[in-house]
């Protein structure tokens, strides 16, 4: 955890989808080093054993969770798992996206879809998952990460866009509704951060490109998005941090 943020998360129990790498591994560690207790989900296994490795030897308590959350049972059973094994579930972070290049006439649907499934509907899934257990515990937090794309739409990378969007009024909905019930609902949106976001785009120059701009200088780190998170989870319960939207201080020019 970051000098920069105070908070003392003992006691507490934080999922994280997506924490196969970037934010949401990032994100893993600086909630552990606060306190909760973690489960780690994401597709890649020894990345999360890996992770899970790193939070036990620095003293924290983890759990690994394979599985794709753009699977409704995946989903589901990834909450249901961090229940049984961590006693329960206060802090759900999705942090699971991908990227694709190209618009309505150049990008195959089944790649709109795939973006779609991970980004919005996983995020959704997990969401209906774990409410039940927030409400039932009396309270949560719930971060869902999304990107400046969902702010301005790019036809160069139209199915990521429509997905971050979505992903907007879905967090204001959802706000909106869990507000009464003590469930705090946040959305974070950073702009240029190094992360392995380019490594899902199938087209090599559009990867290239991306890779080259979130590794520009002055582009932020996913511990900057971190730091981010615990600063929403650390205000009273009063208060609720609906949107986070993160620039690198310096000006990146567009690609």
């Amino acid at each position: 955890m970051s000098d920069r943020i105070r908070i003392d998360l003992s006691g507490k129990v934080a999922l994280v989808t997506g924490a196969s790498s970037g934010i949401g591994a990032a994100t893993a560690e600086a909630l552990a080093g606060a306190g909760a207790a973690v489960a780690v989900n994401g597709r890649r296994a020894d990345r999360l054993d890996a992770l899970v490795a790193r939070i036990t030897a620095a003293g924290g308590k983890a759990l690994a969770i394979a599985g794709d959350v753009s699977r409704e049972a995946d989903a589901f059973g990834a909450v249901a798992q961090c229940v049984a094994g961590l006693g329960g579930l206060d802090v759900l972070i999705n942090s699971a996206g991908v990227n694709e290049a190209g618009g309505i006439t150049s990008l195959p649907l089944d790649k709109w879809r795939k973006v779609i499934d991970i980004n919005l509907m996983g995020t959704i899934y997990a969401c209906a998952a774990a409410v039940p257990h927030m409400q039932q515990a009396g309270g949560g937090d719930i971060v869902n990460i999304s990107s400046t794309a969902g702010r301005k739409a790019g036809a160069a990378f139209a199915s990521y866009s429509t997905s971050k969007f979505g992903l907007t009024g879905f967090t204001e909905s959802l706000r909106q509704e869990m507000g009464t019930q003590n469930i705090r609902v946040c959305i974070v949106e950073p702009g240029a951060t190094g992360t392995e976001i380019a490594e899902s785009i199938s087209d090599p120059a559009w990867r290239a490109a991306i890779q080259s701009h979130v590794s520009k200088d002055g582009a932020m780190g996913a511990d900057d998005i971190a730091d981010a998170i615990l600063f929403a989870l650390a205000l009273p319960r009063r208060a609720n941090v609906c949107q986070l939207h993160l620039r690198p201080t310096i000006d990146i020019s567009p690609m």
